[in-house]
């Protein structure tokens, strides 16, 4: 499966402003006990404000609405083009930045009535959800490295093994894991806070999803078979015995993630269940988790080549295809240089991934994008975790 980006994300915000708004004005009509009364000035005054918010909001929806779904359109239009073997413009993108909110904010209701609940957030696996999982589904339990060293041995030696480049794979790390970050860092819980949460189930040194370790399997499951096979062959006692009940497992993993079609938003939604989520354990096993991760980053390459892309990667260049997804990858870095300045980030992005990325909101056309993601890996390769990694080459 090649990763043309994350499938399109529905913005329920409008939803939820109706919903809250509509909450708001039946508690103004409604006051509660000891409120002002209905007609009270200050009752009066609020629904005013509430009015006016919503028309304010509602106009800059609108507006966001119509450049998100330009930026789909142009897409797509590009999309056709490279099919046809026509040559990319700039005017195939979208050259202005998304509209900023700059209204005014919800008026606070003088009831003293509490704001209409949040939705709920949905919850995110973790490395316990993933080894539970793993158990229950599939009997399996990760072997875990003795050190945190030895797996970024076995992952340098898998990686050189493919062809990743010492440089590649140490600079993606840095800007992935921060610079020092363990093989079984995720999104969000790289720090020590203990208030941390997950933000996704983004896994290891190139972070993978449930939806890519998934994809993974389905799609090179031959390769991480004959890896194991052959280091099957080469062990003995009960060593091999564990290498060879791995495999069995291993078999019946790929072919659960082969049960469906080769498709991101089919791979996305087998993830959610406790079978999709037992299978990212594997990012946490020795024999497996190395080879996972490498092809992840090897998918990246081999898409750009086979696309035409002849010139070496640059670590920023293969970090944008991790980044965004191959297809949109491809689009930044097959860019010429020119036009990386003037086009801007927005056109590789859904609207609500975009609106989660601070680095791609100030850093806001390619060119600027990819400068600073250079820079942030000039930084993190300073790390302890990094120069551990580069040793293992």
């Amino acid at each position: 499966m090649k990763r043309t980006g994350k499938p399109q994300l529905v913005c329920w915000f409008a939803v939820c402003m109706a919903l809250g708004a509509a909450s708001h004005i039946a508690r103004a009509q409604a006051p509660a006990k000891n409120s002002a009364p209905d007609n009270s000035p200050q009752i009066a005054q609020y629904k005013k404000k509430l009015l006016e918010y919503l028309a304010i909001r509602r106009a800059f929806d609108d507006e966001a609405e119509a450049y998100w779904n330009s930026i789909t359109e142009k897409r797509r239009a590009r999309s056709a083009k490279r099919r046809s073997n026509e040559t990319i413009a700039v005017s195939d993108y979208v050259l202005t930045q998304p509209p900023v909110y700059s209204g005014p904010p919800m008026p606070i209701d003088p009831s003293g009535a509490p704001p209409p609940p949040s939705p709920p957030r949905e919850p995110i696996a973790v490395a316990a959800d993933f080894l539970k999982n793993a158990q229950e589904q599939f009997q399996f339990a990760p072997r875990k490295p003795a050190s945190e060293i030895d797996y970024k041995r076995a992952y340098a030696k898998v990686a050189s093994g493919f062809g990743l480049t010492k440089d590649l794979a140490v600079r993606v790390y840095g800007f992935e894991s921060g610079g020092n970050g363990k093989y079984d860092v995720q999104a969000g819980l790289e720090g020590s806070n203990p208030n941390a949460r997950a933000i996704s189930t983004a896994l290891g040194y190139n972070q993978l999803l449930t939806t890519n370790t998934i994809g993974l399997l389905a799609e090179h499951g031959g390769v991480i078979v004959k890896s194991l096979k052959d280091k099957a062959a080469q062990s003995s006692g009960a060593s091999r015995q564990e290498l060879e009940r791995k495999l069995a497992i291993l078999h019946r993993m790929i072919a659960f993630c082969k049960t469906i079609p080769n498709q991101w938003s089919a791979h996305e939604k087998l993830g959610l269940t406790p079978q999709g989520i037992g299978v990212h354990a594997l990012n946490l096993d020795m024999d497996v988790g190395p080879l996972l991760q490498t092809l992840k980053l090897m998918d990246s390459i081999n898409f750009a080549k086979a696309k035409g892309y002849s010139a070496p990667l640059s670590a920023a260049e293969l970090e944008m295809m991790n980044l965004t997804g191959d297809g949109n990858g491809f689009d930044m870095v097959s860019m010429p240089q020119a036009m990386r300045t003037q086009v801007p980030t927005s056109n590789f992005f859904q609207r609500k991934g975009y609106e989660r990325n601070p680095v791609a909101i100030r850093n806001n056309t390619v060119s600027k994008l990819i400068a600073a993601t250079d820079a942030k890996m000039d930084k993190e390769v300073q790390g302890q975790g990094a120069k551990d990694m580069a040793a293992g080459f």
